[in-house]
């Protein structure tokens, strides 16, 4: 019962994190985008699967670019740790539950898309 009422948790966070991202990067209050991170690392941390393990780790470094403040952002470093995330969501895809394969697609997309467009600044 209690996986299920993660998956379902974790579902529907994915598809809050996805539809955010839809919106667009300068949509997302910092703030936000922060406390997203944090729950993310938290929970893939807590899996103990090493593939999802190695992509808290990329949310950390994220994090930390993201924390230097609106002044020290680094575009281009935060552009690299968005791709990076986005082909690790898309290889995960290959292997999610068939409800969230769609979801971790759009996800990985989006995130390709958002790092590409800041690795252009």
């Amino acid at each position: 019962m209690a996986d299920d009422q993660q998956n379902v948790s974790g579902a529907v966070h994915l598809a809050q994190t996805v539809h955010a991202l839809q919106r667009g990067l300068t949509s997302i209050p910092l703030s936000d985008a922060i406390t997203n991170i944090d729950t993310w690392f938290d929970q893939l941390q807590r899996s103990g699967v090493p593939e999802l393990q190695n992509v808290a780790r990329e949310l950390g470094n994220l994090q930390s670019l993201l924390s230097a403040g609106n002044a020290g952002l680094d575009a281009g470093a935060i552009g690299a740790s968005l791709s990076l995330l986005g082909s690790q969501a898309t290889e995960l895809a290959v292997h999610a539950d068939p409800d969230a394969q769609a979801e971790l697609r759009s996800l990985g997309d989006l995130l390709l898309q958002a790092g590409a467009s800041l690795a252009q600044q």
